[in-house]
């Protein structure tokens, strides 16, 4: 039985160029960085968690609720062949529970502050929302789209934004988690515009300061799928 089940819906994705050199102490044991013609990309990723589901059991009032993570790219090779993933430097979901699990179970990095979010139709426009309270202040990502979601093409950049199937998790210097994400193809809604209002000092660190002035490389909203999270294993 999976670890957790659930819907990944309307992911928001903002994706950013930054130094190789100020992810070195994120970086797990046995995986070396991912990157897409030759750029490390960072991205800020919003959306909804949708009928979830823990080792088949809903928990009250921890089934539909929001996560914001800011995520890098990995990869590793086991017999010969390399393994996608993606490392987490920190995920905000709402609900303190998530996050004592999340962080006690997989060792991840889990915060919990107040958020929300907001869909709108409105003609063949698409609007989604998230935000989290940090502090006084509300962070706000918004994506505004095309409402029909196409097909992601293949060799493109939102392919490898989104086809990565693993994550990792460093514990030590030596030791890492490995777990398998699942999930098909999905589809994306082509993006018109976006709003991001986030102070990644506050919310990431001092290195990751420079995002809150640096416009992404692009933005995306994938419309997302069933997903598992399979157990974890050591490398």
């Amino acid at each position: 039985m999976s670890f957790l089940q659930a819907e990944w819906r309307k992911l928001a994705l903002a994706n950013y160029q930054l130094d190789p050199a100020l992810l070195k102490d994120f970086l797990p044991a046995k995986t070396e960085l991912d990157l897409w013609n030759g750029t490390c990309y960072v991205s800020l990723v919003g959306f909804m968690f949708l009928n979830t589901k823990m080792l088949g059991v809903k928990i009250p009032f921890h089934v539909n609720f929001e996560e914001v993570n800011l995520r890098f790219y990995v990869k590793y090779k086991e017999e010969g062949i390399w393994k996608r993933g993606v490392v987490f430097i920190k995920e905000i979901v709402p609900k303190w529970a998530l996050s004592l699990v999340a962080n006690t179970v997989y060792r991840e990095h889990y915060q919990t502050l107040p958020m929300r979010h907001q869909w709108q139709e409105k003609g063949n426009s698409l609007m989604v929302q998230y935000e989290w309270k940090l502090g006084k202040e509300w962070q706000n990502f918004t994506v505004y789209a095309q409402k029909e979601a196409v097909a992601i093409e293949g060799g493109s950049e939102a392919e490898f934004i989104t086809e990565h199937y693993w994550g990792y998790t460093r514990i030590t210097p030596q030791k890492t988690f490995e777990y398998q994400v699942t999930h098909p193809r999905w589809k994306h809604y082509p993006v018109t515009s976006s709003t991001i209002e986030v102070d990644f000092g506050k919310v990431y660190g001092d290195r990751f300061a420079m995002l809150t002035t640096q416009p992404p490389l692009s933005v995306m909203l994938a419309e997302g799928s069933l997903i598992t999270v399979e157990g974890k294993k050591k490398l």
